[in-house]
């Protein structure tokens, strides 16, 4: 098998990757992450996921699998708050309102060239949760390395109400949709892959059997 590198150091990828069960190396990717003048969201994401694959593939051989997600509430991306007033600023325009989490995903073989890329696009509603929640859950620190400053899998705060797409998505990987990728580079999944991935997030995926139509 091929050298697999995850040009990523956040948690939730690595956990989520981990359900392959294939040894992988991590190589966070350094990029200038500034959005162009006008760029859509889903254009923007695919680009970051595209540069980080590729900025890591400039030095490492082997399969490069890159990812990069963002909130949009319209146009406007949530990126990870600069403090806890920006945090609550965020999480008061989200609440009990629908918006969309945007995931790119980059995979190239540094050996032939070849390259695959997608973005998955997920529906978000939010629950009315109240002030004191907020502050409770911006206590605690999580929402600060966070886009949009929430993590939907975050056991205290349960800040979604509901979705329509991908659950895996948001937190970062959509491992569905990244099989679709990897089996484009000949690598099979493990048959019980997607049964560990809805054990690990305790969600019944509603895109499963779509997906599973393609791999």
């Amino acid at each position: 098998m091929k050298n697999l590198i995850l040009a990523s150091n956040s948690p939730r990828r690595k956990e989520l990757f981990s359900l392959f069960g294939w040894p992988f190396e991590v190589v966070p990717a350094d990029i200038d992450e500034a959005r162009q003048p006008g760029e859509p969201p889903k254009d923007y994401v695919r680009r970051l996921a595209c540069e980080k694959a590729e900025a890591v593939a400039d030095w490492k051989m082997g399969l490069v699998i890159a990812a990069d997600t963002i909130v949009a509430d319209g146009d406007e991306l949530l990126g990870k708050p600069a403090d806890e007033t920006e945090a609550r600023q965020m999480l008061t325009q989200l609440r009990d309102r629908t918006h969309q989490v945007y995931t790119g995903i980059a995979i190239i073989d540094t050996d032939t060239g070849q390259s695959f890329s997608e973005v998955i696009q997920t529906d978000v509603l939010m629950r009315d949760y109240s002030d004191a929640e907020i502050e409770a859950y911006i206590a605690t620190g999580d929402p600060m390395d966070k886009a949009g400053a929430y993590a939907i899998q975050h056991p205290g705060f349960h800040p979604v109400m509901s979705l329509a797409g991908c659950y895996a998505s948001v937190m970062g990987l959509p491992i569905c949709r990244i099989t679709v990728g990897l089996q484009q580079f000949g690598l099979m999944p493990p048959e019980d892959l997607f049964d560990r991935c809805q054990k690990l997030l305790g969600y019944d995926c509603p895109v499963l059997l779509q997906v599973l139509d393609e791999v």
